[in-house]
C-alpha cells in the first residue's frame, strides 16, 4: 500500500492525496490551493500526472479547496467516476460553476482594468461552466454509511465529519494479496477529511473512527489552537454587530458559501427574533449562497436534533425580516452607494476571489466599519493579511489603507481544534500510523508532539512525498 501527497502536505488548501493499492488507485480530493497569487496559478494550472491518472477520485465535501479542481482535472484527461456523499454532489453542482462564472468575471475586470499597463499578464480561467458541467456528469451521490465499490475490490464508507452539509471522512478497505508466504490481509485506510466540532448549530457532531485502521490522514489545520466557547460566540456576534451600527458603519464578513454563511444566518435569524441586535438590513452577496442554502433544505438528514426540531416548530431556520439574498451583480453594484449600517456578508472566504474583494475595496479605509473574519485564513491570502491588521492591504491590484476595525471570531470555525483533533486521533487506535496534513507546519509540529506523547505513531509528510505503509 502506498500514499503519495499531492496536496495539503504541510498546507492548509488544495488537498489532494493518492492511494495505490494491488488493485488500482484512488485520488482523495482535488482542491484549488489558493495562497499568492502566482503560486496559485502555477499549481492550478499544473496537476500532477499521478492525478490525472488516478481510476478514481472520492471527495470528502464540497470546500473548493478541496473540490474546486475537478474540472481542471476532467479537462486533462481523468477518466474515472467521482463518489461523493448526496448532499456534496449536490453541493459540488452549484460551486464549481460558480467557480467557473467568478474566474472568467474576475479575470475580465483585471484584464480590463489593467489593459494599458505593458507589464501586466492577462489571466485566464482556469475552467468555464462548461468544463464543470461536464465533470459534474461523472458524480456518484452515496449516503452515509453505505458500503460502496469505487474499484473491483475495494470498499469505501463515508462517515460524517460534521463540517459542512455533507462532508465525511472516507474509510477504504480491500483484501491485500500476501506475498511470498505471507497471508492475505484486510487493509484499512481513513481519510479525515474535515473534521468539525461538536455542539455546533444546525449539523450533527462528527462521528469518531473505530479500529482497526492501518493509517489515518488527519487533518490538522487548528493543531496548536483552541477554539473560544461556542456558547458564547451569539453575544460576540450580537456585541459585534450593536457597536458597528452605533458608529453608523458597515460590517463586512467574509464567508465561505458553504456552512459559515448558513450559520451566520441561523445565529442572526436567532438574535434579530430575541431582540439582541438593532434592526439593520443584512444582505448576503452571493448567488451561490443562496442556491447552496436551498441545498441545505434538502437534506434535513444532515441536520442535528436541534435545527430539526426549529424546523417543526418554527419553519425555516434560514431567513428573517430584515435578511436579502443578493443575485444579480447589478444588485451588489449599488449596494455600494448604501447608506447607513448594514452587515454584508459575500464569498469568497479568505478573500482571494469574489464580490467581497468589491465591498472591502469600498469600506476596508472607513473607521466606521468593522472587518468580521470567522473562518481559517491561510497564508499569503488577503484575508491572513488582514487578520494581521497589516496598515496597507492590495485589494482588485490597488493599495488600500486599513482603517476599519477588524474582529476575529474562531468560535464560529467548523474545524475541530487541538482538543477535538487530539480525541479524534486517540480514537483511532495505537496501531494505525497518523499522517498529518492540511495544516501549516507550526501546527503540525505541535499536534506531531502532542499524539507522540500520547504513544500514537505521526508523521508530517513533506509536499510529494510517498509513504509506504
Amino acid at each position: 500500500m502506498q500514499i503519495e501527497f499531492l496536496g495539503a502536505a504541510q498546507a492548509v488548501t488544495g488537498s489532494m492525496h493518492r492511494l495505490d493499492t494491488d488493485v488500482g488507485s484512488i485520488l482523495v480530493d482535488c482542491g484549488l490551493f489558493q495562497g499568492r497569487r502566482e503560486e496559485s496559478r502555477q499549481k492550478n494550472t499544473r496537476l500532477p500526472a499521478r492525478a490525472i491518472h488516478a481510476d478514481a477520485l472520492i471527495l470528502t465535501h464540497a470546500h473548493i479547496d478541496h473540490s474546486g479542481s475537478i474540472p481542471t482535472l476532467c479537462k486533462r484527461g481523468f477518466a474515472g467516476s467521482i463518489w461523493a456523499t448526496s448532499a456534496t454532489r449536490d453541493l459540488c453542482a452549484y460551486m464549481l460553476r460558480d467557480s467557473a462564472r467568478i474566474q472568467e468575471q474576475d479575470a475580465r475586470y483585471l484584464n480590463e482594468k489593467f489593459a494599458h499597463d505593458p507589464h501586466y499578464q492577462r489571466i485566464e480561467p482556469l475552467y468555464d461552466e462548461e468544463d464543470a458541467v461536464a465533470a459534474l456528469g461523472r458524480f456518484i451521490g452515496v449516503p452515509y454509511h453505505h458500503r460502496f465499490e469505487p474499484l473491483p475490490g475495494v470498499f469505501a464508507t463515508f462517515i460524517d465529519a460534521g463540517h459542512i452539509l455533507g462532508s465525511a471522512g472516507v474509510i477504504v478497505e480491500w483484501r491485500e494479496r500476501g506475498k511470498h508466504g505471507v497471508a492475505d490481509r484486510t487493509r484499512r485506510v481513513l481519510f479525515s477529511g474535515d473534521i468539525g466540532r461538536k455542539d455546533m448549530p444546525i449539523l450533527r457532531d462528527p462521528e469518531l473512527p473505530v479500529p482497526p485502521l492501518d493509517a489515518v490522514l488527519m487533518e490538522s489545520t487548528y493543531g496548536n489552537r483552541a477554539h473560544g466557547d461556542i456558547h458564547s460566540m451569539h453575544d460576540d456576534l450580537a456585541r459585534v454587530v450593536s457597536d458597528t451600527v452605533t458608529r453608523g458603519g458597515k460590517l463586512i464578513v467574509p464567508a465561505f458559501a458553504v456552512g459559515r454563511t448558513q450559520e451566520l444566518v441561523y445565529a442572526l435569524a436567532q438574535l434579530a427574533g430575541a431582540g439582541s441586535i438593532p434592526e439593520v438590513p443584512v444582505f448576503v452577496d452571493s448567488p451561490l449562497s443562496l442556491n447552496v442554502t436551498t441545498v441545505f433544505r434538502l437534506h434535513p438528514e444532515c441536520f442535528d436534533a436541534e435545527t430539526r426540531a426549529h424546523l417543526d416548530t418554527h419553519g425555516d431556520p434560514f431567513g428573517f425580516p430584515g435578511l436579502r439574498f443578493v443575485e444579480s451583480r447589478e444588485e451588489s453594484i449599488r449596494l455600494n452607494e448604501l447608506r447607513g449600517p448594514a452587515v454584508i456578508i459575500a464569498s469568497s472566504g479568505m478573500c482571494e476571489a469574489g464580490r467581497v474583494l468589491h465591498h472591502l475595496s469600498r469600506n476596508c479605509e472607513d473607521p466606521k466599519n468593522t472587518i468580521l473574519i470567522v473562518g481559517f485564513q491561510a497564508q499569503h491570502t488577503l484575508g491572513r493579511r488582514i487578520v494581521e491588521k497589516r496598515p496597507r492591504i492590495r485589494v482588485l491590484g490597488v493599495e488600500r489603507e486599513l482603517h476599519a476595525h477588524v474582529k476575529v471570531m474562531n468560535a464560529f470555525s467548523a474545524h475541530a481544534d487541538k482538543h477535538d483533533l487530539r480525541a479524534y486521533a486517540r480514537a483511532c487506535g495505537t496501531d494505525a500510523h497518523l499522517f498529518l496534513v492540511h495544516g501549516e507546519p507550526e501546527a503540525q509540529e505541535e499536534l506531531q508532539a502532542q499524539l507522540t506523547s500520547d504513544g500514537l505513531q505521526v508523521t508530517v509528510p513533506t509536499p510529494g512525498a510517498v509513504a509506504e505503509v
